[in-house]
């Protein structure tokens, strides 16, 4: 039975930001020989996957995520031999590897793009999307989606970035094109990809349709066919605009199309509805708990999920959703909640030390492209410098993209340099040094985590059942399979609360507060956590 289980569902996966995880060379960006230079930090934590964040030839508008060349490593990390070593160190370690790909769009530097704009009878014309007027779509970075182009008197379509134009899909050439590349960095020998923003590709913009267009399924399907069939891989696709049901399909049956998803269902339920991710609210745990209870129901035995609550486009977890007060508790209580549930977990880099939020004062502080876009539409249109910046602090992407801290040196330990970002100014108590001389630092409480899920196959195939569940303070459920039975308990509140255990007999697995005991009259401190195998 446990040659049934894919690789990837029981692996733990975790995301390098590289221009912030390590710099090797003191030029203040991070690299991939600084990311080499720490795998063994990464393996004793149990990780099975890393997650690279791009690291192809870019211009940088976009943090990478504005591809120039896709056969290409941008100096700024290294070259084509760093990343083959980094390839090959990972798998000497036992782990594997997997490369962001971004393939709804590419830089404007791109020669693709460069030739695109020459005349409306290039050969490359038609690999992006050119219009005579513009429609009223408008850019995800603020603003239209649509460029005026001078020289051939038109407009390119870009849903991000206006040095971001999308690619269009509708032309087969361009797909040959990107199975070439997606094939050149298979055959390299990384193990899959993680498909930024991937549910664009089937758009029909002429009707207004992008996420989940029309031709999703069959584009899915092409690049499954030509690239991913017979590959012992691993494919993650980044899905914002999907639902739940979608989701499941699309990562279910013999073959599916990809093997998970990134569905952000959960992710926006701290914003007011219709109004964008900068008009926020407060964060409803009922309603968050029901999300999680359905996207569980739906994806078991029907498809896979990927459990995250943070990544580079995210903020901080424990400040998003625990308490900085309270952070080491709060950071060990997201993660037992979270990765008791069934899928593939994912760490994004410092979740496992408990890293908070940044908060710069100045926006010129700030460097990415989003943050500022949208600080300027808001002031312009009369809304106060404090009340952006609040809304910067809790969802603004840099927030997550400060350099890793590593000890309580210069700049965090990262760089001898300068830095891109600035370093938090928590460095000097938040750091990889001290999280792991203490015995109760979140990296211990991860590790023994992860090998708690790997040694208990309830984990893997247990059914979701909700327990306390209308409480508006506490995330608890238990996980049951014919053979076992475990019960989670979390707790959301920055005060105590007494709770009644059901009447069975526990063992402890796991626990944020050794102090606490396991009896059926619990008083549990704020932001508790265990882990409870029911019949011990």
């Amino acid at each position: 039975m446990e040659k049934e289980i894919k690789w990837w569902k029981n692996a733990v996966v975790y995301q390098i930001y590289p221009l912030s995880f390590m710099d090797s060379n003191g030029d203040g960006i991070g690299d991939l020989i600084g990311i080499a230079s720490k795998l063994d930090y990464l393996k004793n934590l149990g990780v099975d996957v890393i997650w690279l964040s791009p690291v192809y030839e870019s211009p940088m508008d976009d943090n990478g995520y504005d591809i120039k060349n896709y056969l290409a490593i941008d100096p700024i990390f290294g070259n084509m031999e760093d990343m083959k070593n980094l390839i090959q160190m990972t798998h000497d370690l036992g782990m594997k590897l997997i490369m962001d790909l971004v393939i709804n769009h590419t830089s404007d530097e791109h020669h693709w793009f460069l030739e695109s704009k020459k005349s409306r009878d290039n050969i490359y014309r038609n690999f992006y999307v050119w219009r005579e007027k513009p429609t009223d779509i408008g850019s995800v970075f603020g603003g239209s989606a649509w460029e005026y182009d001078q020289l051939t008197d038109s407009y390119y379509f870009h849903l991000f970035s206006k040095k971001q134009p999308d690619l269009n899909w509708d032309n087969p050439v361009l797909r040959q094109k990107i199975y070439e590349i997606v094939n050149f960095w298979l055959d390299l020998g990384i193990d899959g990809f993680r498909l930024d923003v991937i549910d664009l590709i089937g758009k029909d913009i002429d009707h207004k349709v992008l996420s989940d267009g029309p031709h999703l399924i069959e584009r899915l399907q092409e690049l499954y066919d030509k690239c991913f069939k017979g590959r012992d891989i691993m494919t993650v696709g980044e899905m914002p605009g999907l639902s739940l049901e979608r989701a499941a399909d699309i990562t279910s049956g013999k073959n599916p199309l990809l093997d998970m998803i990134f569905q952000f269902s959960h992710i926006g339920l701290d914003e007011i509805p219709g109004k964008g991710k900068w008009a926020l609210k407060k964060l409803d745990l009922i309603e968050f708990k029901n999300v999680f209870e359905k996207l569980q129901s739906l994806m078991y035995n029907h498809g896979w999920n990927s459990l995250f609550l943070a990544n580079h486009d995210q903020p901080r977890a424990v400040t998003r959703y625990g308490s900085e007060k309270y952070r080491s508790e709060s950071a060990k209580m997201l993660a037992t909640i979270l990765y008791g549930m069934q899928g593939t977990p994912y760490v994004y880099q410092g979740e496992e030390i408990g890293m908070t939020g940044v908060k710069f004062e100045n926006i010129d502080m700030y460097k990415d492209i989003e943050t500022k876009n949208i600080y300027h539409i808001l002031t312009n249109q009369g809304i106060a410098h404090e009340k952006v910046m609040e809304s910067i602090y809790q969802k603004g992407r840099d927030n997550s993209r400060t350099p890793f801290q590593w000890d309580d040196s210069k700049n965090a330990g990262f760089s001898s340099g300068t830095p891109w970002l600035d370093v938090n100014p928590s460095y000097t108590k938040i750091n990889a040094k001290n999280d792991l001389s203490s015995e109760d630092g979140c990296y211990h409480y991860f590790k023994k985590l992860f090998q708690i899920r790997k040694s208990h196959r309830v984990f893997y195939d247990g059914r979701f059942i909700p327990w306390m569940k209308d409480h508006p303070k506490m995330f608890s459920y238990f996980r049951k399979n014919d053979k076992e039975e475990i019960l989670i308990i979390g707790s959301f509140s920055d005060e105590k609360m007494v709770i009644e255990l059901p009447s069975k007999t526990f063992e402890l697995l796991i626990s944020n507060d050794d102090q606490v005991k396991i009896e059926h009259h619990m008083e549990i401190p704020p932001y508790y956590a265990c882990i409870l195998k029911i019949g011990g």
